[in-house]
């Protein structure tokens, strides 16, 4: 079973930074696109922040550019979120999500984290 776990959420204040991280493990073939969420406090829906394929190319929510990066390590099967000049409306629980093709299985699976708080304060 293919299970992720994300780590590096914490309180920072408004223009800080944090690094987020999102470690997958299990019968891994290949993860081929790897994203960010953001669930906002009140909010039901997890909103996109960022992507990253799996040759690299990049996109993120208007609102994070020049702030937020997206990376990945292919080899230790983790993405990480660095996210730079933190605002209060950052805040909420960041969800990683991956599209993992498991070993010996001939399709991709979309994998969610459970996610990781960060609060920024003002």
């Amino acid at each position: 079973q293919v299970h992720l776990v994300e780590s590096g959420g914490g309180l920072v204040q408004a223009g800080g930074s944090l690094r987020l991280s999102c470690a997958a493990s299990g019968p891994i073939s290949e993860i081929n696109a790897a994203s960010w969420y953001l669930q906002a406090p009140g909010n039901v829906e997890r909103e996109f922040v960022a992507a990253i394929t799996n040759n690299g190319s990049v996109d993120y929510v208007p609102s994070v550019k020049g702030r937020f990066a997206i990376s990945r390590d292919h080899a230790k099967n983790t993405v990480t979120l660095h996210m730079h000049n933190l605002k209060p409306e950052d805040t909420g629980v960041y969800y990683c999500k991956l599209s993992v093709t498991p070993m010996g299985v001939p399709q991709s699976f979309d994998y969610w984290g459970r996610g990781t708080l960060v609060t920024v304060s003002s």
